[in-house]
């Protein structure tokens, strides 16, 4: 099943570090947030993934041609300038990605929609390139097959302020902006879609505003409740928060059985 991660946005508000890249490559733990999202839903089996570019696309680009330049050592020829990865491959070399530029200034439903061509299959994975949790990706994608819904979304607990979700028996009713700071059910987005998400979606539009209201008027956007991890990284507060974790040896966003292998 392929996974889509929104990585196209200018990330204003991180402007410190966004001014030079991409928000979703800035790094935690010497690796970019993007690669760790990406590595969650590795460890369960999900390699394929579509990435919705936008706002300095070429640094997510030159990252991932180059990745073997990147993670692996190098043997380097002065006199030619000839560089040539050698050693093993890193543990990720199965990965496929598709790299889609999906406009600069393009909303979350309209980067959606512009990928649709590239959907194989009834349905796939979606999460923005800002935000680790330990969400167990397949309990999330078994419950959307039981529900048969459009769509399925993640709520979680989260302190930061967020639009609040309100669901009854699995099943999302409505949906609220941003409250007073508190343990509120949020979106925690992570999403699973159905291919007929697309008929809900035009180029203009953005996911959380028009189509995820369409879909829960109409009964179609199952919520599937998870107490664990949700960490956003929206401020440089929350940045170190990320590092600190890491730093730590125990992430509470890195999967148990593959801590080890995200260390090396």
């Amino acid at each position: 099943m392929q996974a889509v991660i929104l990585a196209g946005g200018m990330g204003t508000r991180f402007s410190e570090e966004t001014a030079h890249r991409p928000k979703p490559m800035i790094p935690v733990g010497g690796r970019p947030i993007l690669w760790h999202i990406m590595n969650h839903y590795a460890s369960f089996g999900h390699t394929d993934f579509l990435l919705c570019l936008g706002y300095k696309s070429e640094v997510i680009r030159d990252y991932f041609l180059n990745y073997r330049m990147h993670h692996t050592d190098l043997e380097v020829e002065l006199g030619t300038g000839k560089a040539a990865p050698i050693g093993s491959l890193p543990a990720e070399s199965d990965w496929k990605v598709i790299l889609a530029d999906t406009g600069l200034n393009t909303a979350t439903g309209g980067r959606l929609k512009r990928i649709a061509k590239y959907i194989r299959g009834d349905t796939f994975l979606a999460t923005y390139g800002d935000s680790l949790s330990d969400v167990p990706i397949d309990q999330v994608v078994d419950f959307h097959r039981q529900k048969g819904r459009i769509g399925t979304l993640c709520v979680m607990r989260s302190a930061q302020r967020f639009g609040v979700v309100w669901f009854q028996d699995g099943k999302v009713t409505r949906f609220q902006e941003k409250p007073a700071a508190g343990e509120e059910w949020i979106n925690g987005g992570f999403y699973v879609f159905d291919r007929r998400i697309f008929d809900y979606l035009d180029e203009d539009c953005t996911l959380e505003e028009g189509p995820l209201n369409r879909l829960a008027a109409e009964g179609q956007l199952a919520a599937y409740s998870h107490s664990g991890c949700h960490r956003a990284m929206d401020t440089w507060r929350d940045l170190q928060l990320l590092e600190a974790e890491w730093s730590s040896g125990h992430p509470p966003w890195v999967k148990q059985e593959v801590k080890r292998t995200c260390a090396s």
